[in-house]
């Protein structure tokens, strides 16, 4: 029986628990630094297999870290389990159908996620009691990924000291090692308070915090035409002070995101987003203060991890598909608008060919292994915070297909496809190559000393994280 023989006999041996794991962890639909039922749920799998389990880690109650094992390499995958607000949905169903209306939803997949890499963990564990190896399987518990974060937190209180590298997975509607990075981000809240008076009779007495925060948005509004392309703005009003339009608003909060390519891009865009605040609460007469509540670095794939990820997933091959899941994808994908649907088509081009589109249109699951491209310069727009554990130990991210080909992300199609038997296969993939990819490091002492030669010099020898040490994980702040 060869490694990725024996990694499948692990994972098919527990195969009715993982599903159930999932399952669970997908009707809890836990929002960030609230995943306490889903925490607890892998904590007792993991103590039940012989791990040692730390709750609470890095200041944050739902954060756990689960080690099996002694001595080095001491390697890790990354768990995630959060949910997104408003995307419940009944999985397998193509048409909107909240389970609670108005409730959260695995919009991203997080429940395979977390499942995928615990699966992973497993087989590692089991794979060193059997050859009675020394090393230690580390699985790290991570909240909020949807919300402020938490890896970032965890990275600097030195929760990933030791650890010699890392490999981590993502529900996609594609299956490769990902070889674009993502873009770094910085979110805060913005207060203005004002002086409450009669709109009516008195309104010279006012000064409006709403009229603060609204010239915030027009003064943000133009600065998006001088900022890189690159670059994204973003804000949502958490409080517009009441809802009495006679009465002046002594009080407003919005609340911004800014991303870039870089740390430094963040800041300097933040800075300038900081700036337009401070005029829109001089042209009120209002007082404005602001918290920043969380930042990521950006991801930037490791190329040495890389070469041997590629290599497993390769090994492993693709989801095997039936009927049923075609007939499932198909129909996810047509329940999108039009326009959806024909960025869809341009994917499919883009990945197989002008001459594939009408073929994989009509069976819209990723039917094979792309190559890593390790010449790849590209940036995905969105942000995650797997970034700071890459600058703090040689990292890796997996993508295996769990969604038809051009779903779209933090929808509920995508809750209802990571409920489903779609998501269910690519999880297993997803673990088997994770955990193949560990054991073929593990195995290769020259490859982590290359690897962390490239986070050395992506870092400057030390992981600087890009939040201000007085930032706490905003529990309840976000």
């Amino acid at each position: 029986m060869n490694t990725l023989e024996y990694i499948t006999k692990i994972l098919e041996d527990r195969e009715d628990m993982l599903i159930n794991t999932s399952n669970k962890i997908w009707k809890y639909a836990e929002l960030s630094y609230q995943e306490f039922n889903s925490q607890a749920l892998l904590c007792e799998v993991l103590k039940e297999e012989g791990f040692d389990v730390e709750v609470g880690v890095a200041q944050m109650p739902t954060a756990f870290v689960a080690s099996f094992g002694e001595g080095g390499p001491v390697f890790g995958f990354l768990g995630e389990y959060d949910a997104l607000d408003t995307l419940s949905q009944e999985a397998g169903i193509t048409i909107r159908k909240p389970l609670e209306e108005g409730g959260a939803g695995h919009g991203c997949g997080h429940n395979v996620l977390g499942v995928g890499s615990l699966g992973a963990a497993i087989a590692c564990k089991e794979y060193l009691k059997k050859n009675n190896l020394e090393g230690t399987v580390k699985y790290f518990g991570c909240p909020a990924e949807e919300g402020a974060g938490s890896k970032q937190f965890m990275a600097r209180a030195g929760v990933f000291e030791g650890v010699d590298f890392v490999y981590t997975w993502h529900p996609s509607d594609i299956n490769n090692v990902q070889s674009d990075s993502t873009v770094a981000i910085m979110g805060a809240n913005f207060s203005f308070k004002g002086i409450t008076s009669h709109a009516g009779s008195t309104p010279h007495l006012g000064r409006s915090a709403l009229d603060s925060a609204e010239l915030m948005s027009v003064g943000v509004n133009y600065l998006r035409e001088h900022i890189i392309d690159q670059a994204r703005i973003h804000y949502a009003y958490s409080d517009v002070g009441g809802t009495a339009p006679n009465v002046v608003q002594d009080r407003a909060k919005v609340k911004y995101e800014v991303r870039a390519p870089k740390v430094k891009q963040v800041n300097e865009l933040f800075e300038r987003v900081v700036n337009v605040a401070k005029g829109a609460a001089l042209m009120t007469g209002t007082v404005m203060d602001y918290e920043i509540t969380m930042a990521f670095s950006d991801y930037i794939p490791n190329k040495a991890l890389a070469e041997i990820g590629d290599e497993a997933l390769k090994e492993v091959g693709p989801p095997r598909w039936d009927d049923e899941d075609y007939f499932l994808a198909k129909s996810y994908l047509t329940s999108f608008n039009e326009d959806t649907q024909e960025l869809a088509r341009e994917k499919i081009e883009l990945r197989y060919g002008e001459d594939k589109v009408e073929e994989i249109f009509g069976k819209p699951l990723d039917p094979i292994i792309h190559s890593f491209d390790k010449n790849n310069k590209s940036y995905q727009s969105g942000s995650t915070d797997v970034g700071d554990v890459g600058y703090t130990v040689p990292t890796l991210n997996f993508q295996v297909a769990t969604a038809c080909i051009g779903n779209v992300g933090h929808t509920w199609q995508m809750t209802g496809q990571a409920g489903s038997r779609i998501a269910t296969k690519g999880m297993f993939i997803a673990a088997k190559a994770m955990a193949l990819a560990a054991i073929k490091t593990f195995e290769r002492p020259d490859v982590i000393v290359k690897a962390k030669e490239i986070v050395a010099k992506q870092n400057g020898g030390v992981y600087n994280c890009p939040l201000p040490d007085s930032v706490t994980p905003p529990i309840g702040k976000y």
